[in-house]
């Protein structure tokens, strides 16, 4: 397993981070224990999570998935063994059972939201914080288009940068990144930093996966030149890019289990008909689906981790053997055609 250097911190993470926003709903306390065990002993250092976890979000199960993770680091004493992150939910999108529905990213939800993740954890420190989506409009989560008529009040990007960086001097958190954000948004991260000397984002969190590279126009670049590193989360497109709903519409799954309400840009036709065509691409050439689409991930240049979540021990094992898969500029090139044809269907 490699290790890479997060962004411009101290920090090496192993190339595939152990996602967990399974832990709570579609997997018990003593399976997640398990992926957990199972993904140290195979060279996996990088744990992420959110206190949002698990999905779909409900009120019954919120913060499930730290207290999952909680008890495992008592139990196991193994914390010093590796690099935890977590996530604060940006302003309620429908949840109003995280701090009653006024969370944002301003100083008293931010504390509250670390006090929170610490003490569910069991630890004394989170070696990422990561802010889970932003406070302000912003075209993410299936919003192909930023739309101004979406504009709201939001929480300025300084001040949420004051509060972590205050919260990186008093040892609670160690470092600090974005997720669902733009390169305007990293941008005004690094500026306002800069200018004022405090804690820089190291990381930012995106989806990234064969029917959804936005991340490759305008990111690539912003990222590369600012240090910022890039985890790539639904490298398997909440299951599509597994071929199961190729093979079986109704297979069981997150797509199947949830209602549609929670993932359409995972419904849309155009992303059922192209992950066909990379199923089978991927079974033309003898690799699994669930392969090719890791494998992807695992050799783009600017890719620091991705992201792989699982329900089961079968499929953490595929997900983590994915990295000895090698894809040849053959493959690459008729990735790129399928691409050329049906762009980022599920952006």
């Amino acid at each position: 397993m490699k290790q890479k250097k997060l962004g411009n911190s101290d920090l090496m993470v192993s190339e595939v981070c152990l996602g967990t926003m399974t832990f709570g709903e579609q997997n018990t306390e003593a399976e997640a224990h398990q992926q957990l065990d199972y993904a140290l002993a195979h060279g996996v250092n990088f744990i992420d999570t959110a206190e949002m976890y698990p999905v779909m979000p409900r009120a019954e199960t919120v913060n499930r998935t730290e207290q999952f993770i909680g008890t495992w680091i008592k139990q196991s004493g193994q914390r010093d063994q590796i690099i935890l992150a977590t996530k604060v939910a940006g302003p309620s999108r429908g949840m109003p059972w995280i701090r009653n529905g006024e969370n944002d990213l301003d100083e008293k939800n931010i504390r509250l939201a670390v006090e929170g993740s610490l003490r569910r954890l069991q630890t004394d420190y989170i070696d990422l914080y990561q802010l889970h989506w932003p406070s302000r409009n912003a075209p993410i989560f299936g919003q192909k288009e930023f739309n101004p008529e979406l504009e709201r009040e939001s929480v300025a990007i300084e001040a949420t940068l004051d509060v972590l960086d205050a919260l990186v001097k008093e040892g609670k958190i160690r470092h600090i990144g974005v997720s669902n954000e733009t390169p305007w948004g990293v941008s005004e991260f690094i500026k306002h930093a800069e200018r004022k000397q405090q804690t820089r984002i190291v990381s930012i969190q995106n989806p990234y996966h064969l029917m959804n590279r936005s991340y490759e126009q305008g990111l690539t670049e912003t990222c590369f030149r600012e240090q910022v590193s890039l985890l790539a989360y639904s490298p398997l497109a909440f299951g599509r890019l597994t071929g199961k709903y190729v093979d079986d519409a109704q297979a069981k799954g997150r797509l199947t289990q949830f209602p549609p309400t929670w993932s359409p840009r995972y419904m849309r036709q155009e992303v059922i008909a192209t992950s066909g065509r990379y199923t089978k691409l991927a079974r033309d050439y003898g690799y699994t689906p669930t392969q090719l689409a890791l494998a992807w991930c695992y050799s783009r240049w600017f890719v620091t981790s991705t992201i792989i979540g699982a329900t089961n021990l079968q499929q953490l094992e595929e997900n983590i053997r994915a990295t000895d898969v090698k894809l040849t500029e053959e493959v690459i090139s008729a990735i790129n055609a399928i691409h050329a044809v049906a762009a980022n269907p599920a952006q």
